[in-house]
């Protein structure tokens, strides 16, 4: 049950400090969550492109994997890939954007020359130079596709919590403020119409008593 506030000016002069703040608080956090839902739909439509690209990418690198598969064995081309495992160098910056920290990943992947690629260009055919190509082509469109992946989880988050915020506001902070204005206000009505009738009697009285 919410406390009842006293009805008092002062009171009434704080109810109503109260209810600007959080009408600006609203309309901040409904700017915030607008430009928060454009950023999203902005990068939700380069995930869409990238996810699309990368299924170009992947399909090009499984068809010429199944090719060379038709010149090398399973284990020629299990040893190529063992021969060209290396740690992958990643620079992660960030980015605000609403309170929202939005990560921008870059990689110092640079695709080698063919003799300095971990297997023997001579032992094998251009198919596996074709695959080596095709996969790593695709490996440049998962490291940005994780970088927009990111930045869209983030912002459902931050969108759906800002959301809320303005839901209370709207429609739980303010309308009580407000009826607790409304409520002093009335009191306050009431008191000075009582004060005023309690004059009116007093001031009866006292010319009842010099009369007599």
């Amino acid at each position: 049950m919410a406390e009842r506030a006293n009805p008092t000016r002062m009171e009434l002069l704080k109810t109503k400090a109260r209810i600007k703040l959080a009408a600006k608080g609203h309309k901040l956090l409904k700017q915030k969550r607008d430009a928060l839902i454009l950023e999203f739909f902005k990068i939700l439509g380069k995930a869409k492109d990238l996810r699309g690209e990368l299924n170009g990418k992947m399909r090009a690198a499984y068809k010429a994997l199944s090719l060379a598969q038709a010149y090398h064995t399973t284990f020629e081309l299990e040893g190529i890939a063992a021969g060209m495992e290396k740690d992958l160098e990643l620079e992660v910056k960030v980015r605000n954007v609403m309170g929202v920290r939005i990560p921008e990943i870059s990689s110092k992947f640079e695709q080698p020359p063919f003799l300095e690629r971990g297997y023997s260009v001579i032992g094998t055919s251009a198919t596996i130079d074709e695959v080596v190509g095709k996969f790593e082509d695709a490996l440049e469109i998962v490291i940005t596709l994780a970088e927009t992946e990111t930045a869209i989880k983030r912002l459902i988050k931050e969108i759906e919590k800002t959301k809320r915020r303005v839901n209370a506001l709207e429609f739980v902070i303010l309308p009580r403020l407000e009826k607790q204005k409304g409520d002093i206000s009335f009191r306050l009505e009431e008191m000075e119409r009582d004060a005023f009738v309690s004059l009116k009697v007093i001031k009866r009285k006292l010319e009842k008593e010099r009369a007599s």
